[in-house]
């Protein structure tokens, strides 16, 4: 048997790993990196959506409350929600609803009013709308 020198059989002897072996771990690694950034990306999208979600429906409640209350004239309008909200704006419809198809509303007709809120969430893709209708003691 052949016998070896005492720095190559140190090196022998050695449990290191081999390049393929560190190469598959590497490989394993960046498949492993590469789908918890993806589901982190789109639990992410998720929650911002969630987000405007829940927040939309308040703010677009809320104008309305303005509305029924009288603290904002029921006229079209647009705007913003200011400080407290930056990002969101908000956009008033005010049109008088018609009821051509029953004659026994006919006469309402003036006094039925749909008024649209729309709220939308600047540079995203996000808008809510509220119809609410309304009726008017003005002829």
């Amino acid at each position: 048997m052949l016998k070896l020198p005492d720095h190559a059989r140190f090196l022998y002897d050695s449990h290191a790993f081999t390049l393929l072996e560190v190469m598959i771990a590497v490989a394993i690694m960046g498949i492993t990196l590469t789908t918890l950034y993806g589901s982190q990306s789109r639990s992410l999208s998720y929650a911002t959506e969630a987000h405007f979600n829940i927040l939309a429906p308040s703010l677009a409640a809320a104008k309305l409350a303005e509305l029924q209350s009288g603290v904002r004239e029921l006229v079209s309008d647009s705007g913003d929600f200011g400080d407290d909200f930056p990002g969101y704006n908000w956009q008033l419809e005010v049109e008088a609803e018609s009821f051509e198809e029953i004659e026994r509303f006919a006469d309402m007709e003036e006094l039925l009013q749909r008024v649209d809120i729309k709220v939308k969430w600047v540079d995203s893709p996000y808008s809510y709308s509220l119809r609410y209708y309304g009726y008017s003691t003005e002829k």
